[in-house]
């Protein structure tokens, strides 16, 4: 049901601060972002390394949904972590049939669905469901714009082999010539 931990998500009090320490400082890549004039804050998806994707959120006004949250913490912290759902449907019914209750059900078609399971009922910490497709939130370095799913340069060890990411973008390995040439036999014995 669960595929995988989408992103785990910060509550900023500073969010330029934030910005320069997971950004400048640790290399993160800042993905997609957006300002929710409803509630008034703002989100980030930076993706790091292999794949895993942190979201920085700040309040953007008064009356934020945020504002109990960061009032006794001085930086932020944790706010929330996000699991990927291939059906939010299934996710939906396997909550109710185990008597697990559930808020803040969104349907924004292809694009987002969600819900939220409250931290009294998830041991501490707030968990969101969402069905996605995680390719939309990724810059596009860190993702294949074509339809082909995996690319190889020459390096002077061997080879860097990128292979489309199960949770979308892409993941890098260095082979040296000795790996290539066993993968290479064994793409040809059992492809």
């Amino acid at each position: 049901m669960i595929s995988r931990i989408e992103h785990i998500s910060l509550a900023v009090n500073d969010y330029e601060k934030a910005v320069h320490f997971f950004q400048n400082i640790l290399g993160a890549i800042p993905g997609a972002g957006a300002e929710d004039s409803s509630i008034k804050f703002y989100w980030q998806i930076f993706s790091l390394g292999d794949m895993s994707r942190l979201e920085l959120i700040k309040p953007t006004g008064e009356g934020s949904f945020l504002d109990n949250f960061l009032s006794n913490k001085k930086d932020g912290g944790v706010h929330h972590i996000t699991l990927q759902t291939s059906d939010i449907q299934k996710t939906r019914d396997c909550l109710e049939k185990e008597n697990i209750p559930y808020f803040g059900y969104n349907d924004f078609g292809d694009v987002w669905k969600e819900l939220f399971i409250h931290p009294k009922d998830a041991f501490g910490i707030l968990i969101q469901i969402a069905q996605l497709n995680p390719d939309d939130y990724l810059d596009d370095s860190v993702k294949f714009t074509n339809s082909r799913r995996w690319s190889v340069q020459r390096s002077e060890e061997g080879c860097e082999l990128h292979l489309c990411h199960p949770g979308g973008g892409k993941v890098e390995l260095k082979l040296t010539d000795k790996e290539r040439k066993a993968l290479i036999k064994d793409l040809t014995e059992n492809g």
